[in-house]
This record gives C-alpha cells, structure tokens and sequence, in this order.
C-alpha cells in the first residue's frame, strides 16, 4: 500500500503547529507564575516590614509553590518562621535553601544559631566552622562558635550537680546555659527537676509548661503538667491540661487516670465555692467532706477544703465541728484570714480567751491587719462583758436566736422568776433576777441595743455615759407593768422598806 505524500505533509504541518501552540502557553503560563511570585514576594516583604507575620507568612507560601526552585523564596519564608517562634519549620527552610544553593551563607549562618538555641551542639558547631571557612571575618559565625566548648562544659556540670542532689547550684548553671540555648526542651525539664525536688512548683510548672511547647505532640509534658498543676492545688488547670493530652492521644493510659481523678475533685471545688458564695451553708459543707474523702494527701486542696468547712460549719451553728476544720488548715498554713475565721468561731462559742490569742496570732503575721485589729477589740470588749451580766445567758438563748424565740424565753423566765413567787430572802434575789430578765428583753428584742450588745457594749450600763444609762436608762417598773398586762395571774409590789 503506498503512502500519500500530501496527506503526510498535511500530517507534519498540524504536528509542528501544535507544538509550537504547547510551547507558546507553557511559555506565557511560566510568564505569568513568575510574575504572580513576584507580586507575592513584594507583599509578604511589605506586610513583614509591618510586622503582620501570618499574612507576611501566606504569602510566602504561595511564593515558594509557584517557584519550588528559588533559595531566596525558602530563605525568606524561614525568616518569617522564625519571627513566628517556629524554628523546626525554619530550620526545614534553610536546608531546603542549602540544598540548593550550598554556598548561601546567611542561611548558613542563620542554621548555625537555631541549631545552637535548640541545644544541638555539635551540628551547631560544625555550621559555624563552615561558614568561618567561607568567610574568617564573620564576627557573628565567630562569637557563636566561641559559646559552643563552655556551654557543653555547663551543661556536663549542671547534670552532676543534679546527679549529687545540688540542686540550688545545678539551677544557677542551668540559668546560664538556658540563656544562650533557650529552645532545648530537655534543659527546661531538666531544671523542672531541680524546682520540683525544691519544693517550688511555680517555677517547675513555667517550666515544663515551655518544654510542652517547644516539642510537638508532648503528651508526656502534658500529663507531668497536669500532675504538678493538681500537686499545686490548681484542680481546673490540672483538668484543662491532662484534656489537651487526651486530644492528641485518647489511649495515654496515665492521662487517663489522672484526667477521671482530677474531673471528680475539680467538679467538688467548685461546687464548694459556689455553695458558700451563695451562702448554702449546708451544701458547702457536704462539697467540702466529698473533697477531703477524694484527696487527703495534696496540702493545697485539704487546705482549702478545710477552710470553706471551718467558715460553713460556723454559719451553720455548728461550732465545735467549726473550730476543730479551722484547726485543721491551719496546721497546714497559718493566715491571717484563717485566724480570724477560727477566733469568730471561738466569739460565738463564749471563748473570749482564745479568740483574743487567734486575733493576735493574725496580727503577728500582718500587724496591719484590719478584720483582727477590729475583731480584737470586739473580743476584748465581749471578754469584759462577760465578766458582768451576759443578756443571752439570762434568757437561755443563742446569739443567733430571732425575735419570736427571745419574746418567747422572756415570758418563760418572767413566771419562773416572777417576785410573787418569792417569800422572804428569796424574794429580793427574784426581784433581783426578774429586772435582769426585763433587761436582756429590752435589749435583745431591740436590733440597735442588740447589735452595740453584739459588739461587746452594754447598752444599759449606766457607766457607759450612753442615753440609754443613768436617769434616761432603763425603767424595769414598765416591764412589769407590761407583763401584767399581758394576762400574768401574777401580782407584784415593790416593798422599799
């Protein structure tokens, strides 16, 4: 069969004409990417010089997919990096940049310092010494491989120190090497270590709190987090933290654990809280004694516990229980605040003497002290009147009995001690004892005599130089007459004889 030279030639002229359109939209499509990465790179260097990183940042991004090729692109996309605080995604950048272009110094350089601040020593040294020999002058490159030998000595020091238990001088050499090696999560656990065996959980968890951060899917520093924020007393920390382990890994058996523990006490504390804030005594009461059943060994949270329970106990009359919660926190802690809580408790229950030694035990901590300088002068005044005639006792009523219950012990006591009752000497002490009976009425069923009683004034003490003492003061013929008024089968003269 014999070939068509014109259809061949037809055949040969379509071919060149569709390759040549090929190369001609290849070549304006490459035209126009370049120009979009040029326009990309103009506005991520504008909104760098005005410190928008993250914009700044997505610009680069589509720099570097339209020219995959261009170092520069890479090198400028890790200078946002590293304004970000992301040096591994930085450091991925410059090797990308040295990989294709290997004598591109400053990216060299600029390797050499995060590999320094992440604490890889000896690849941070080999950088520096490459680009020395590229350029001996650079003073940058000099300095920073001038830090390498001392530092490496320090952190060799510090871990003996640890290793011997010296833990207040392992902390003053880890300050120094952390200074120079800021991003190297291992030094920051390592001086955790040393807080946590001081005692001082503040500074351990900022500490692997920054570890956390600066290694990538940590659950590990997440949980050892969560444990020292609970250590701490900080239930709802400990709580939000072991959640954020849970998020990267469901199956952490020990987040786990903690995460069920730390649900339950936190869900208790803050029903506590809640309870006495709105002064539902009981239930803060019952919050409290579920707290201490759940943890008896963390100081702050039995601290706390103890606390609320020693200031419910006391709303809800319970002194003696009161007393023996406040007692129990301050064991652990000793504060002003809690001194005067157990010395209210100590007033309500008539122990004036006690009271007056927890004001004072305040005061020693913070001589400023205003709730004690006042509460101290209450309990003075309280001890004092005690030692005349005490209104509530006369009646036999509590401090906190309402109107109705001492209108109702007045009546009592007024048959009872009634003089008409009496004959003879027995009847001058009656009549002694009902004017007291009068008295205490007069005063506990009025709220401002009541309340001057309350803090520690006798309101009908003549030589207290009120109104209500010498020819103005009390008048017991009124109550005598008012209590036969009242329906008293009672008859009673005055005989002054």
């Amino acid at each position: 069969m014999g070939i068509d030279i014109n259809q061949l030639n037809v055949w040969r002229t379509w071919k060149w004409l569709f390759i040549f359109l090929i190369q001609l939209l290849f070549e304006e499509s490459c035209s126009t990417s370049q120009a979009d990465v040029n326009k990309h790179l103009e506005m991520g260097r504008d909104l760098l010089s005005r410190g928008e990183l993250q914009d700044a940042l997505s610009h680069y991004h589509a720099a570097v997919e339209g020219d995959p090729n261009n170092y520069l692109t890479y090198f400028k996309r890790g200078t946002v990096y590293l304004a970000l605080g992301k040096s591994k995604v930085a450091l991925s950048d410059l090797d990308k940049v040295l990989e294709l272009k290997p004598d591109f110094i400053s990216a060299r350089l600029q390797r050499a310092n995060i590999l320094l601040k992440q604490g890889n020593l000896d690849e941070s040294q080999e950088e520096y010494e490459r680009v020395l020999l590229h350029d001996p002058e650079n003073i940058e490159a000099y300095n920073g491989h001038a830090k390498i030998y001392p530092i490496k000595e320090e952190v060799y020091h510090a871990k003996e120190l640890v290793r011997y238990h010296d833990y207040h001088n392992a902390i003053e050499v880890l300050n120094r090497v952390i200074e120079v090696c800021s991003w190297d999560p291992t030094l920051r656990e390592l001086r955790a270590d040393c807080y946590t065996n001081l005692d001082e959980m503040s500074h351990a968890i900022s500490d692997v709190r920054a570890a956390t951060r600066l290694r990538s899917d940590n659950t590990d520093g997440l949980h050892r987090l969560a444990k020292l924020l609970y250590q701490l007393g900080d239930a709802e920390s400990s709580l939000k933290e072991v959640r954020e382990c849970l998020k990267l890994d469901p199956d952490h058996k020990e987040c786990f654990a903690l995460y069920k523990q730390v649900k339950k006490l936190a869900k208790n504390l803050q029903d506590m809280q809640e309870a006495e804030s709105s002064k539902s005594y009981k239930e803060c009461i019952e919050s409290s004694r579920k707290v201490l059943k759940l943890e008896t060994k963390v100081e702050a949270i039995v601290f706390e516990a103890q606390s609320h329970l020693c200031r419910c106990l006391h709303e809800e009359g319970q002194i003696t229980a009161s007393i023996e919660a406040c007692g129990a926190a301050l064991a652990l802690r000793q504060t002003p605040d809690l001194y005067c809580d157990r010395a209210e408790a100590y007033i309500t229950g008539e122990m004036y003497d006690d009271a007056i030694h927890d004001y004072k035990s305040a005061l020693d901590i913070d001589s400023n002290f205003h709730r004690a300088k006042e509460g101290m002068q209450k309990a003075q005044k309280l001890q004092k009147q005690s030692e005349r005639r005490d209104y509530y006792k006369i009646l036999g009523v509590t401090r906190s009995a309402s109107k109705k219950e001492i209108i109702k012990a007045y009546r009592k006591a007024a048959q009872k001690w009634h003089p008409d009752n009496f004959q003879g000497d027995e009847k001058k002490l009656a009549e002694k004892r009902f004017i007291d009976i009068a008295a205490a009425k007069e005063v506990l069923t009025d709220p401002e005599k009541r309340q001057r009683f309350d803090n520690g004034e006798d309101p009908l003490d003549p030589e207290s130089g009120n109104q209500y003492g010498g020819a103005h003061g009390f008048n017991p013929f009124q109550h005598f007459h008012q209590f036969h008024q009242g329906g008293s089968p009672f008859q009673f003269k005055f005989h002054f004889n």
